[in-house]
């Protein structure tokens, strides 16, 4: 392989200077048109064939000219978060109650640098590499690209993406085989009494009441119902009912998520829905109130594949130049590009981002999170690396088989 790490020296600063820029310019879902644009742009001046899909998705495909081969797809997210930004640096977010507050600046920078990279190596390269900047990602963005044929033409055999990740100490990976990140489904709740005084409590059905009772009854399902050892929780992260303190609430609405690891996910899936409204209807029933649920489907779980983690790993290695710094990786976290995994072989490795002198400390979605920059040209190398070593090695046992 061509001198990776001296390549990626040499752009370090541009690396940094995109991120920066798209911190300070953050957008919304679907609503990435600067972004969009810059990316979009940026690719067609490397002479990579672009195109625009899924609204303000950009995709941008490099022929490699080394012979024919597998096609992987190398994935990064568009969109900003709806948090005010308090930490004051320097580039901070000009737009007011929005900023990227999840690593997708970074993740943008780190594969426009590995495209401007790769691209100028693709004499070298077999098969093809699509590089996707995904919209949307904390809504769904990767299932209606791949409605909208993200996946074909030509068809990807494989995926990757790069997550920078707060939890994990600068300098350490995530990575590990299987399923990595939960099932999550979201849902709303609405529960229906009858509205009264609360002078006369006996002449309403106090929906206060069988609200509280559904949010402490559900918990069984995480203490009792299954396995202790495959993880499930459920959250309620939104609570509204009641108009004034004397009047008995008929109607309380409720939002949250149901998050779980299963080695069986749709099974367990269909399950852990079943279950979860056997309980609010019995609740409901027991204290004469009626009840409306809806599922919203978020998303699956994450499945990193075998052996595109072993290659990864190696481009762990040579990167780091040790192989005593990945992590074994678990987490309830809900990612979109688990759509991808679901449907074509793929990992997803967590860089960690977690410098104390950096002030990137702060969990994702918190208004003062921040990243270690010295680790976006781990990130372009880790894509670099385990996208040629990926091409390479099919290349291999294809001519092989022949």
């Amino acid at each position: 392989m061509f001198n990776v790490k001296e390549e990626i020296s040499a752009y370090e600063s541009e690396l940094i200077a995109l991120r920066r820029d798209f911190h300070e310019n953050p957008e919304l879902g679907y609503r990435e048109y600067r972004t969009s644009k810059m990316v979009y742009d940026y690719l067609k001046k490397l002479g990579l064939e672009v195109s625009n899909i899924s609204i303000t998705g950009v995709v941008g495909l490099l022929r490699g000219e080394a012979g024919p081969g597998n096609t992987i797809l190398i994935r990064a997210n568009m969109d900003a978060s709806p948090v005010e930004e308090k930490t004051g640096c320097s580039y901070s977010s000009k737009i007011d109650g929005v900023m990227h507050a999840s690593g997708h600046d970074g993740h943008l920078a780190i594969l426009m640098v590995a495209a401007k990279i790769l691209s100028r190596h693709k004499k070298d390269i077999y098969g093809n590499i699509k590089f996707v900047f995904q919209p949307n990602e904390e809504e769904a963005g990767a299932l209606d690209m791949i409605n909208d044929g993200v996946l074909e033409n030509p068809k990807v055999d494989a995926a990757l993406a790069v997550h920078l990740w707060s939890p994990i100490k600068s300098g350490r990976v995530g990575l590990s085989a299987g399923p990595i990140l939960g099932t999550t489904e979201e849902f709303e709740l609405k529960i229906i009494g009858r509205s009264g005084h609360t002078s006369t409590p006996h002449t309403g059905r106090d929906a206060v009441l069988g609200a509280a009772k559904v949010i402490d009854a559900v918990q069984v399902l995480e203490t009792r119902e299954f396995d202790p050892l495959y993880p499930i929780t459920i959250m309620f992260g939104r609570l509204k009912g009641g108009n004034a303190r004397n009047v008995i609430a008929d109607c309380v609405e409720l939002g949250g998520t149901i998050r779980f690891l299963f080695p069986d996910e749709k099974d367990g899936k269909k399950e852990v829905l079943t279950r979860f409204e056997r309980i609010i209807s019995g609740v409901c029933a027991a204290m004469d109130l009626e009840y409306k649920l809806e599922f919203i489907p978020s998303n699956p779980s994450l499945i990193n594949d075998q052996s595109l983690v072993s290659v990864m790993k190696d481009s762990v290695e040579k990167a780091f130049e040790t192989d005593d710094n990945i992590e074994e990786f678990k987490s309830l976290t809900g990612e979109d590009f688990a759509e991808f995994s679901q449907r074509v072989p793929s990992v997803m490795v967590f860089l960690g981002i977690n410098n104390p002198e950096s002030q990137s400390i702060y969990p994702h979605h918190h208004p003062m999170f921040n990243i270690d920059e010295d680790m976006l040209k781990y990130g372009v190398e880790l894509e670099i690396r385990t996208a040629v070593s990926y091409l390479e090695n099919t290349h291999i046992k294809n001519v092989g088989t022949l």
